[in-house]
């Protein structure tokens, strides 16, 4: 299939509605963004999803605007996140999802966040981890998308919305070249960095592409495998969460 048509959002929304684990993964993700945003973020306005896909988080918290790259019933609308269609310093918060590596040019991202963000809203990005388990399946699950930490540019030559980007660019971005980005955009703090939890069920789950390894009954008890594992995750980890905020 071609992973950049509509026909991927159409199997992916098949594929999720047989998987429970990983149903339960994406509303933990919806979760997490939720409590960021009420910790981090100060004012009121616009919520939106940028790339929100099968499991918008509108399915958790209605209010939010769930946008891609198309529009299809389950979104409200089409948004290119590097030219978006909104009016200045009229949004609290953008969630981003497993998207912000396929943005071709962050920096024209970037630079619309500092133009439609209002002062003390932000944004919060779910994204690849880069520890060492991380770093080595990235690296080897997906051809149409790479996994490298070392890539000199922030750019990436895609050639589609799901062809050619780099799975490490929060890496990249924010750890690499923190000092970098903290220069060129002033106006954005970062002003928090975690990492997720729930990477066992999640790779279990096969997410949107691959097979369940596991039933589902198991689910309680992969999640008390994760507690006990909660000392070992920053080898073993599959996402980070990046928050940035507008100061200026």
């Amino acid at each position: 299939m071609d992973v950049d048509g509509i026909e991927r959002l159409e199997l992916h929304a098949k594929v999720l509605g047989r998987k429970r684990m990983l149903r339960e993964v994406f509303v933990e993700f919806h979760h997490v963004l939720r409590r960021l945003a009420e910790r981090y973020f100060t004012v009121g306005g616009l919520e939106v999803e940028l790339g929100a896909g099968v499991s918008p988080m509108r399915n958790s918290y209605p209010q939010v605007l769930a946008t891609d790259i198309v529009c299809t019933d389950q979104l409200d609308m089409a948004l290119d996140a590097e030219a978006m269609s909104l009016d200045d310093q009229s949004v609290r918060a953008f969630f981003c999802q497993n998207c912000f590596h396929h943005f071709p040019h962050p920096e024209r991202f970037f630079t619309e966040l500092e133009r439609t963000l209002k002062i003390g809203g932000g944004a919060i990005l779910i994204e690849p981890f880069h520890g060492p388990f991380a770093a080595f399946l990235y690296k080897r699950l997906f051809k149409s998308e790479g996994f490298d930490m070392h890539y000199p540019s922030w750019e990436t030559p895609s050639t589609g919305p799901m062809n050619g980007a780099n799975q490490a660019l929060s890496y990249i971005v924010f750890v690499r070249d923190r000092q970098a980005f903290e220069r060129k955009y002033p106006g954005l703090e970062i002003v928090h960095q975690e990492i997720g939890g729930n990477y066992l069920r999640y790779l279990i789950s096969g997410g949107l592409n691959f097979r369940q390894l596991l039933p589902d009954a198991l689910i309680p008890a992969l999640k008390v495998i994760e507690k006990l594992l909660h000392p070992l995750r920053r080898v073993l980890a599959l996402h980070h969460i990046v928050v940035l905020r507008r100061a200026s």
